[in-house]
């Protein structure tokens, strides 16, 4: 049996062999964080907010004109309130300071930030740094130069759901962080060109887990893009990984596509909070994000 400082000792050579493959960061894990922000009255709530059920449809919505509108209007909401966002993110600024800009910033304008209480999540965005994959809780840790953080926002206005994220670089940012950042945003990018009436739904993902091979990285499989609407999530599910998921992309149907990608195993481990995903090797992962609208003649970024 090793004693504690063996098993520390050799902790820490693991974290020094990774920090050579990987780069250079700090390795983030969850710490005290605050209650939840409290939403005016006045806003309207999404449904699982009142009953405590989360719908969702049984096949992909095909929207008309108006819920197309609906989703026009909250989705530039999400997108204007990210691009806020990037001018506070610096040295020095909590994670739990960004879910007060979002949650503010989404009140004044007459929304409910969606993430808030769906299924028990306790703040209004998520905010994922360095090895967080996903879905990570704000709290009190200042932000380190050489970060890089995802900020994932999901605001429900007038009855629709709108949902974008980024991965912002935090003052000087290595190499490594840098190309992995930039590798992710060409996934989003080639995938939402692939878009289109007639084209599989699985082809997203088998572009861009080729694509992402051949560069030296690994999408990790568990997180996928979906429809969205009046609901949160929803059909169709997008794979960003191998697959061959059933369907064909047809006119009228929104959805997100999300690609996770990090710079080591495609396994990543749930904490004990029930959100946070982290990469199990402690590696970065990087995430971009777009809500899209499938037209007659090709594809719309919603979120854009």
């Amino acid at each position: 049996m090793k004693s504690s400082v063996g098993v520390i000792s050799s902790v820490g050579k693991f974290w020094r062999r990774n920090i050579m493959r990987f780069g250079v960061y700090e390795k983030v894990m969850p710490i005290e964080t605050t209650p939840s922000r409290i939403v005016p009255d006045h806003i309207i709530r999404p449904d699982y907010i009142s009953s405590n059920k989360v719908y969702s449809p049984k096949h992909p919505e095909i929207k008309d004109a108006e819920q197309i509108q609906g989703m026009r209007r909250s989705c530039k909401l999400a997108s204007n309130v990210l691009l806020q966002v990037e001018k506070i993110i610096k040295p020095g600024v909590t994670t739990d300071d960004i879910d007060e800009f979002v949650h503010n910033k989404t009140i004044d304008a007459g929304a409910y930030p969606s993430p808030l209480h769906y299924m028990g999540f306790p703040k209004s965005v998520c905010t994922s740094v360095n090895n967080v994959a996903v879905h990570g809780i704000p709290d009190l840790r200042p932000l380190q130069n050489g970060d890089i953080i995802n900020v994932d926002i999901t605001v429900f206005f007038k009855g629709y759901h709108g949902d974008c994220s980024k991965t912002f670089l935090v003052g000087d940012v290595d190499n490594k962080g840098l190309e992995l950042v930039g590798i992710t945003e060409e996934c989003l990018d080639m995938a939402i060109k692939l878009c289109g009436p007639g084209v599989p739904f699985c082809s997203i993902g088998n572009t861009i887990s080729k694509y992402v091979k051949r560069r030296g990285f690994t999408v990790l499989p568990a997180f996928t893009g979906h429809g969205i609407g009046s609901y949160f999530h929803g059909p169709p599910d997008i794979y960003h990984s191998l697959n061959c998921y059933p369907g064909l992309m047809k006119p009228g149907m929104t959805f997100t596509i999300e690609p996770v990608i990090s710079q080591g195993s495609e396994l990543t481990v749930i904490l004990e909070d029930g959100w946070t995903a982290v990469t199990e090797d402690s590696a970065r992962a990087a995430q971009v994000e777009h809500t899209v609208l499938i037209t007659e003649d090709g594809v719309d970024i919603l979120t854009k």
